[in-house]
């Protein structure tokens, strides 16, 4: 999916809504156009984070993967070819709604980008080293979202 010409057709559309006013519309459109375009594409990326999730759930000897190359975002159906380590009972399941400041968590996302995992695995890391459990303890099911990237 490219994400660049969703946010060029929206700016278009914008543009086309703003020429029916005055200039002063129009000036508000480029600026709610720039506006928003940083954000779009991580909103579109968390959508589709959560449609993979949503998917993971419904599958069996599969999951779907969120793939990020430069600013083409794809969704890939992986095959299953081994079991989930561990016990059923230690697998990752449990989900949590976390609200935080927009800086921190534009710092988790830089924190997870630098060490090279998702977000939710930096964050599953860091609470596991907080709490003191042992991260050998706990398996990965087939629900985790994982994917790489390249640019």
């Amino acid at each position: 999916m490219q994400i660049d010409g969703l946010i060029q057709a929206l700016r278009e559309d914008l543009v086309r809504v703003a020429a029916l006013g005055d200039e002063s519309t129009s000036r508000t459109a480029d600026l709610l156009a720039v506006a928003i375009e940083a954000s779009l594409g991580r909103r579109i990326q968390d959508v589709l984070a959560q449609a993979a999730l949503e998917l993971n759930d419904q599958l069996e000897s599969a999951h779907v993967e969120v793939r990020i190359a430069g600013h083409d975002l794809q969704l890939v159906l992986v095959r299953d070819t081994t079991e989930p380590e561990g016990p059923a009972d230690t697998a990752l399941d449990a989900r949590i709604t976390l609200r935080l400041p927009e800086e921190l968590k534009r710092r988790v996302e830089d924190a997870a980008s630098r060490d090279g995992i998702s977000v939710n695995a930096w964050i599953v890391r860091s609470l596991v080293r907080e709490a003191g459990a042992s991260h050998r303890s706990l398996s990965v099911g087939r629900n985790r979202l994982t994917g790489y990237g390249r640019s």
